[in-house]
């Protein structure tokens, strides 16, 4: 659906036109709200931070705002970010992480546990809680580290407040989390019911293929040495694993398009597979390498245009089931550090939305799809309580779009700590204009609205039971 600008229509499927008198602390009036299931004009009555009233609100409040022109998504929940703290600050802390993020449209973030020290002990978790509160421009959650020395541990470690679940790196990227060998995948597997991530590639073949490194080096190897078949062959085991143990595992940042028919097939079947896609595999391809060199370079790697539009082609057929940024920064000193001495990964959280915004623009999905795949099966994967959906009772975090806005990329526009992105210079069309949080300003005008408000998102996993 082509998305420059939302329609007027009225009481669109999925929304429900309500008409209620009361008092109100805000009134947003006449915008276009979005869900997975339809778009409608309306109003939004907000009181004590949650959606009171969505459709036509009759009312009054202290402020009533005209939005007329913009469309409202329940806030953006990025699933996958690396801020980086403790241990790394010099690249990204909690503060600026998350600062990009509510400028980027994200309300809620899911944290890595590859930090230093990694957080894969209750106190390391409850220290990355402490770190941020006061200081968090968006709710949080952060992951617990899978490791075999603890893997008995982690069904009860994986429902510590303020945590969605347990993160499995079956292949190495930064940090020091690795669970390679089958034994130690299904022990942390056995241990616990929520949902597992997963980076998926195969830690031997890696090992092997660093060998074939060329005498003078470029990053358009890069998805030489960290070949498609790494990915697939650990994909393969992770899947048959996931059928052993009927665990519930997510694979993250799909790169290949060998792993695409592995992924229908355990889902045709049923197992309890679900996979992620990023903007970055989406919009860049090896072609970058000659343009950017080490800032393309991220791992899984960005790979052919084939394999870009393969992955499209599943974005449009249903295949995934949420989209995450893989926000993992790291400073221009260090990537320009001559390959593979460059470290992996790109800053991606302020830039994900006002990218699929684009996407959007150019015809090759709608605004519904993206308030399936950011916001509202992102709550549902992870049960994040009173999240993700427009409806009544559900906090008030929103984000709020102008779709047709046609702007460029800037630095000065970036939050992150290390100063740079990839898509520096990029003209979209899609501006994140402004960001509520518990039915108060965080973002207004494109600016930051008082200071940080985050709070530690609650989880309750429909595995938990």
């Amino acid at each position: 659906m082509h998305c420059t600008r939302p329609p007027s229509v009225g009481a669109a499927q999925g929304t429900r036109i309500v008409r209620k008198m009361a008092a109100f602390d805000r009134i947003l009036r006449g915008g276009t709200l979005v869900s997975s299931q339809g778009m409608a004009v309306g109003d939004i009555g907000i009181r004590d931070g949650r959606i009171a009233a969505l459709g036509q609100v009759e009312g009054s409040a202290p402020e009533e705002v005209s939005i007329q022109g913009l469309a409202v998504f329940s806030g953006i929940i990025d699933t996958q970010v690396h801020f980086r703290e403790p241990g790394l600050e010099h690249k990204e802390d909690i503060e600026s992480g998350s600062r990009a993020a509510i400028l980027g449209g994200v309300t809620g973030f899911l944290e890595m546990p590859n930090t230093n020290p990694a957080t894969t002990t209750p106190e390391a978790h409850a220290d990355k809680l402490r770190r941020s509160e006061g200081r968090a421009w968006a709710n949080f959650g952060f992951f617990m580290g899978a490791f075999p020395e603890t893997a008995e541990r982690l069904d009860e470690w994986e429902r510590l407040p303020g945590c969605p679940g347990v993160k499995i790196f079956m292949g190495s990227s930064t940090g020091s989390l690795l669970v390679e060998q089958d034994d130690d995948v299904r022990r942390v597997l056995r241990h616990g019911r929520r949902p597992c991530p997963v980076h998926s590639e195969d830690e031997e073949r890696l090992r092997q293929r660093k060998s074939l490194i060329s005498a003078e080096p470029h990053a358009r190897e890069h998805p030489y040495l960290r070949d498609a078949e790494a990915a697939r062959l650990c994909t393969e085991r992770l899947l048959a694993l996931c059928e052993e143990t009927g665990r519930p595992v997510h694979v993250l940042h799909i790169s290949t398009h060998e792993e695409l028919p592995m992924l229908w097939e355990a889902k045709r079947r049923g197992l309890p597979v679900t996979c992620e896609v990023t903007p970055q595999h989406l919009t860049l391809n090896e072609e970058d390498y000659e343009r950017i060199g080490t800032l393309a370079q991220m791992n899984p790697p960005v790979r052919s245009e084939e394999t870009r539009q393969a992955l499209w082609r599943a974005v449009k057929d249903g295949l995934f089931d949420v989209m995450g940024s893989d926000h993992a920064p790291h400073t221009l000193e260090e990537k320009s550090k001559p390959y593979p001495a460059s470290p992996s990964g790109m800053p991606g959280v302020q830039t994900m939305l006002p990218l699929m915004l684009d996407w959007c623009a150019r015809g090759e999905l709608g605004l519904l799809d993206l308030a399936r795949l950011l916001a509202e099966a992102p709550a549902r994967l992870y049960g994040i309580q009173n999240k993700g959906r427009l409806a009544e009772g559900m906090d008030a975090d929103l984000t709020l779009v102008d779709p047709a806005a046609a702007w460029t990329i800037e630095a000065d526009w970036l939050a992150s700590k290390c100063g740079w992105s990839p898509f520096e210079g990029r003209q979209v069309t899609g501006r994140v204009e402004h960001v509520m949080l518990g039915g108060e300003w965080a973002v207004r005008d494109r600016a930051l609205h008082g200071g940080p408000k985050g709070r530690m998102l609650e989880f309750l996993s429909p595995y938990d039971a």
